[in-house]
C-alpha cells in the first residue's frame, strides 16, 4: 500500500476510533439519573481518543501511526463494549457508599440483577432498604442475596436473552456459557 492510501485506511481508522470514544462518554447520558463514567468502556473510551488523535493528525510519526493502527481493533473493541452495555436497559441502586448501574431483569413480577458476591458484600446491599432508579423513577426495593444455582442461571439466562452485549460477551467467550462461581442473585423486594 502506497504512503497516500495508508494514511488514508489510518483516518478512516483514527474517525472510527474518534466515534467509539466519544460513544463511549455519550451513550450513558441517554439514561434518566446520574452520568454513569463508563466503566469498562473508560480505558477503551479515552485510548480510543488519543488514537483517533494519532491517526487523524498529519504529524504523527510513521512508528506511532503504526502502533496506533495495530492497537485500534482492541481499543475499539472496549470502547465500543463499554458504550452497547449502555444502550439497553441500565438501572441504578443507590448503596449508601456507591451508584450502581446494573443490568436487570423481571420473572414472575419479580426483579432480579446479578453481580459478584465481593461487589455485594462491600456494598452491603443484602437486605437493606435501597433506591432503584429504574425507567425514569424512583423507589425504595430491598436486595436480598438468594443462594440458589436454579435463580442464578435463571438470572443469567433471562439477560442473555435481553442483552444483545452479554450474547456478544458470550461468543467471545466474555461470560462463559453460564453464571461464575463468585456471581450471585438478588432479588429486589419492594419496601413494605
Amino acid at each position: 500500500m502506497n504512503g497516500s492510501k495508508a494514511r488514508i485506511a489510518a483516518r478512516i481508522v483514527g474517525i472510527l476510533a474518534l466515534c467509539a470514544g466519544l460513544a463511549a462518554f455519550l451513550v450513558p447520558l441517554q439514561h434518566a439519573g446520574p452520568y454513569g463514567i463508563p466503566g469498562r468502556g473508560l480505558v477503551g473510551g479515552v485510548s480510543c481518543l488519543v488514537v483517533a488523535g494519532l491517526l487523524i493528525a498529519d504529524r504523527t510519526p510513521g512508528i506511532l501511526r503504526a502502533v496506533a493502527l495495530a492497537a485500534s481493533p482492541i481499543l475499539l473493541f472496549f470502547a465500543l463494549y463499554g458504550a452497547f452495555a449502555e444502550l439497553e436497559e441500565v438501572v441504578v441502586l443507590y448503596a449508601a457508599d456507591a451508584e450502581l448501574r446494573l443490568w436487570i431483569v423481571d420473572h414472575e413480577g419479580v426483579e432480579w440483577v446479578s453481580m459478584p458476591r465481593s461487589k455485594a458484600t462491600r456494598h452491603a446491599i443484602d437486605g437493606v432498604q435501597l433506591e432503584l432508579l429504574r425507567a425514569g423513577s424512583t423507589r425504595c426495593v430491598i436486595p436480598r442475596i438468594v443462594d440458589d444455582p436454579v435463580a442464578n442461571r435463571r438470572t443469567f439466562d433471562l439477560r442473555q436473552e435481553k442483552y444483545a452485549v452479554q450474547r456478544l460477551g458470550g461468543v467471545l467467550g466474555m461470560f462463559g456459557d453460564g453464571p461464575g462461581p463468585e456471581t450471585i442473585t438478588l432479588r429486589l423486594d419492594p419496601c413494605v
